[in-house]
């Protein structure tokens, strides 16, 4: 029997995802807002604004309803930005089936709250159980996926039938999911990458060299794993797809919309600007606001994310931050072990 697979929303990664579905015999219903980009994918099987000159499968189906998505679906995968998954969560509750698989790929934290997207899901579907959500990350860039070069991913979720569940629904021979137990570490990984890729494209844009940004890219993955083990995570997960993999995808990449926007504040453009140039989400942006107030809550140390956090949202040169970054009070790398003579 074939699945009834819902992805929401039709951005670059949801579209990227509903192709992987139909490459595996899915019936994929594809989400979106936008009436006109509804008829696009139905009549065209193109999605031009996030994906320029990408074929999609026939088998692809869009809507502009949500009921319609969602209704008797036997998953659902949420690429809801951040900042709206509470919104959708909410809207679709009346039309799920309690045993429906919900997986997330959704790299952030909903601001205000601090809270991850589980456990924004966990607020809004209290009917569901929480064990069986599903969080998918790791190195995955929409535009390599859609054109099915290798990608290996990862999948957690306190239910090991439900990440395996997750797992059947999507490995194909170009797309590899591996699971993982750890959901905290996986999340916080997919969400703190990204300041650290917005790091990478000013040091990028500031011609600063390959030894810096491996300096940014080293250091920066000592502070998600900080915030992470503090917020409950296994420090092996940082090692892993969902962090040093995808931090290297990332900080690498001029797919990477964090690093293009960084690269575009090097050169002076001001953070308005440059998020109405993008046109798409970028989560570094809210994500670096809201590591900053977890590093106050936990009471860590995030010296890279308060000079980005300052740049971001205190006017701040990157030149300067830099500059006081490098000149920091001497510490040891390895700073939770003593050191001996």
């Amino acid at each position: 029997m074939t699945q009834k697979v819902s992805v929401l929303v039709a951005g670059s990664w949801g579209t990227a995802l509903a192709s992987v579905l139909a490459d595996n015999g899915k019936e994929v219903l594809l989400w979106s807002r936008n009436e006109e980009q509804v008829v696009e994918i139905n009549e065209h099987h193109t999605n031009g604004r996030f994906l320029k000159d990408i074929s999609l499968s026939p088998s692809i189906i869009a809507t502009h309803s949500l009921q319609e998505a969602v209704q008797d679906a036997d998953a659902i995968i949420m690429v809801v930005p951040s900042s709206g998954m509470r919104e959708v969560a909410s809207r679709i509750r009346p039309f799920l089936k309690k045993d429906t698989l919900i997986i997330h790929a959704t790299k952030g934290f909903e601001t205000g709250t601090l809270k991850r997207m589980t456990e924004v899901l966990a607020d809004e579907l209290p009917e569901m159980d929480s064990k069986r959500f599903v969080v998918l990350s790791g190195p995955s860039h929409a535009e390599e996926v859609i054109c099915k070069m290798p990608t290996t991913v990862v999948v957690a979720a306190e239910d090991l039938e439900a990440a395996e569940a997750a797992q059947d629904l999507l490995i194909t021979r170009y797309f590899r999911v591996y699971t993982n137990p750890d959901v905290t570490g996986v999340e916080v990984g997919g969400a703190l990458k990204n300041i650290i890729g917005l790091g990478a494209g000013l040091t990028d844009g500031l011609d600063f060299g390959d030894n810096a940004k491996a300096a940014l890219v080293t250091r920066g993955l000592a502070e998600i794993t900080r915030l992470g083990t503090a917020m409950g995570a296994n420090p092996l997960t940082f090692a892993g797809l969902a962090g040093i993999g995808d931090l290297i995808a990332t900080c690498t990449s001029k797919h990477s919309r964090n690093w293009r926007a960084g690269n575009k504040l090097a050169k002076g453009i001001l953070l308005e600007d440059v998020l109405k140039e993008m046109g798409m989400v970028v989560e570094g942006v809210k994500t670096t606001k809201a590591a900053y107030d977890l590093a106050k809550r936990y009471e860590v140390t995030m010296p890279i994310t308060n000079e980005l956090h300052n740049v971001l949202f205190e006017g701040k040169s990157p030149q300067l931050a830099a500059g006081d970054l490098m000149g920091r009070v001497r510490t040891h790398e390895m700073e939770e072990l003593p050191m001996t003579r």
